[in-house]
């Protein structure tokens, strides 16, 4: 499968700039557990991956300059007919027609203040993209189908279950911190309750979350989702800043993005492949399957905050830069309008800041580039899960990131 990909493929840069960034991430938290500091080894090291990481960056654009963002119709060359059909969700009808039921009665049982259970349940109406519960559970699948063992086991569906919920518990917080009043066609819950109940409830997801990861009685698993809440606490607080420069800027925003979203579905993944027994080498393919799927994912989502319309994405548009957000849309477009750069300084806080921002984004390529971008960590999410075993859930698996790269909410 893996040598029919498109040529687009090689063209994938496989050791990009959020990947360099991970791996520094990865090796200043392993300094910090060993040691307690960083030592300038460590520091010379995060040095070296940045400039490689803004090679990679250099070479992204010319990529996207001399094919000028060329239109892949598939993610696929030869097989396209046989991938067409196929509908991960419709497969996985059965694994996933009761997550939110089972989510809902964990979250119920584990509290008697009714408001509580009000609030905590409220994002599990069924309403949601189920992306994150149904790559996991596709990747379970997919590897136990590889390893020959029987069927999905209890506990890798309770891992998409909490990949769910902490999703939905990080909902909440941004909805208390960002103050938003809409959400998937509904108002928010930082509309209809306290901040402070909110804020609780979102706590106390996350307090179900730790229980049934305890339940799970699995050292590696647990550290794996453990790290999950780690990253998407880190992530939001790099979200409150911003970096001076452009090359600092892009390497936070990536690096950002992988802590809130793509560290979420890349260890989700990895957790379903180690309670199938998978070798360390097929642990590492559905790591990095998930990474390149949750990079693509937020990519998309960030191109679409300046296309789709309200009642598509059920929740308003533009709202990172009325947050005061600098997305890759906008980083891109800093190339051709310099201008942007003083804006994403002060956060597009002056007036008509975010109306020129959205113009400016428009007339540049930057939406393009972004589009380019996510394409890149679709097609290498399709390479990695060619090396998987072929069954109806790896191919389930090629064709997901077509659905992310087409999504239009």
């Amino acid at each position: 499968m893996a040598s029919r990909i498109t040529s687009g493929a090689r063209l994938c840069v496989r050791a990009s700039i959020d990947r360099l960034v991970c791996n520094l991430s990865r090796n200043r938290h392993h300094n910090a557990v060993t040691t307690g500091v960083e030592t300038a080894a460590v520091r010379r090291s995060s040095d070296r991956l940045l400039q490689c990481y803004q090679k990679q960056l250099n070479r992204i654009r010319s990529d996207h300059q001399r094919n000028h963002c060329r239109r892949y119709t598939t993610l696929q060359d030869t097989d396209t007919d046989s991938l067409s059909s196929i509908d991960p969700y419709r497969l996985l009808d059965d694994d996933l027609r009761d997550v939110y039921t089972d989510i809902t009665r964990e979250l119920v049982l584990n509290t008697n203040q009714d408001e509580l259970r009000t609030i905590a349940t409220y994002y599990f109406d069924g309403q949601g993209k189920a992306l994150r519960p149904m790559v996991a559970i596709l990747m379970a699948h997919a590897i136990n189908y590889h390893m020959n063992n029987n069927g999905l086991d209890k506990k890798q569906r309770e891992v998409a279950m909490i990949a769910e919920m902490i999703h939905s518990a990080s909902l909440i917080h941004d909805d208390v911190i960002d103050q938003s009043d809409f959400r998937r066609g509904k108002p928010s819950v930082n509309a209809l309750w306290s901040h402070k109940k909110v804020a609780m409830a979102g706590d106390y997801i996350l307090a179900v979350t730790s229980m049934m990861i305890a339940r799970l009685n699995h050292n590696d698993v647990t550290i794996t989702l453990s790290q999950i809440i780690t990253d998407l606490v880190q992530g939001e607080f790099m979200q409150l800043g911003s970096k001076e420069t452009e090359n600092e800027r892009f390497a936070h925003y990536l690096t950002k993005t992988y802590r809130k979203t793509a560290s979420l579905i890349a260890n989700s993944v990895k957790a379903e492949a180690m309670l199938a027994g998978a070798d360390d080498q097929l642990v590492d393919v559905s790591f990095e399957y998930g990474r390149n799927i949750g990079l693509a994912f937020q990519l998309v989502d960030d191109l679409l905050d300046f296309v789709s319309s309200k009642d598509a994405m059920g929740k308003p548009t533009a709202a990172d830069l009325k947050l005061g957000l600098a997305t890759a849309p906008v980083l891109f477009a800093c190339e051709k309008y310099p201008e942007l750069n003083a804006m994403i300084m002060r956060r597009f806080q002056e007036p008509g800041d975010a109306e020129r921002a959205f113009e400016l984004v428009h007339k540049s390529q930057g939406l393009e580039q972004t589009r380019f971008l996510a394409k890149k960590h679709c097609l290498e999410a399709t390479r990695l899960a060619g090396k998987i075993a072929e069954s109806p859930y790896q191919k389930s698996l090629l064709v997901v990131p077509d659905l992310i790269v087409n999504r239009m909410k």
